[in-house]
C-alpha cells in the first residue's frame, strides 16, 4: 500500500491519508470544499462547493497517477437532498465516464459543508 499526498488538495483533518494506492486502484478519502490555498471553505452554495470538491479530488487522483476519467465508483454525501440536481450539474462535468455511484443524505458533514465525495479509480 502506498500513501498519496499532494499540496494541491487540503491536508487531512484527521489521522488518515488523502488517498492510498493498492492493487491497481486508488482509494481517495472524502474531499470537502476546502480551498487548499487558503485552508478555508470559501463557497457557500452547493455548486461552488461541488466545484471545489471535484478540483480537490482531481488533484489527489493526479498525484496518484490517474484521473477522474478512470473513476470506477464514487460515494457522495449531501447535507440536503434538495441539492441533488445542482450537485449533479457540476459533478457531471468532472465524472464524464459515469462511474458507479452512491449518493446519500448525511445529517452533518465536517466543517458544516454541503457536500463530500470519495472516489475509487483505476491506476
Amino acid at each position: 500500500m502506498e500513501k498519496v499526498y499532494t499540496k494541491n488538495a487540503p491536508d487531512a483533518i484527521g489521522p488518515y491519508s488523502q488517498a492510498v494506492k493498492v492493487g491497481g486502484l486508488v482509494f481517495t478519502s472524502g474531499q470537502i470544499a476546502i480551498n487548499p490555498a487558503t485552508s478555508a471553505v470559501e463557497a457557500t452554495d452547493i455548486k461552488g462547493q461541488t466545484e471545489q470538491v471535484c478540483k480537490n479530488l482531481c488533484a489527489v487522483l493526479e498525484a496518484a497517477g490517474t484521473g477522474a476519467e478512470k473513476a470506477v465508483k464514487t460515494t457522495c454525501f449531501l447535507a440536503d437532498m434538495a441539492d441533488f440536481a445542482a450537485f449533479n450539474e457540476v459533478y457531471g462535468k468532472y465524472f464524464t465516464g459515469k462511474p458507479a455511484r452512491s449518493c446519500v443524505a448525511a445529517k452533518q458533514l465536517p466543517k458544516g459543508v454541503l457536500v463530500e465525495v470519495e472516489v475509487i479509480a483505476e491506476l
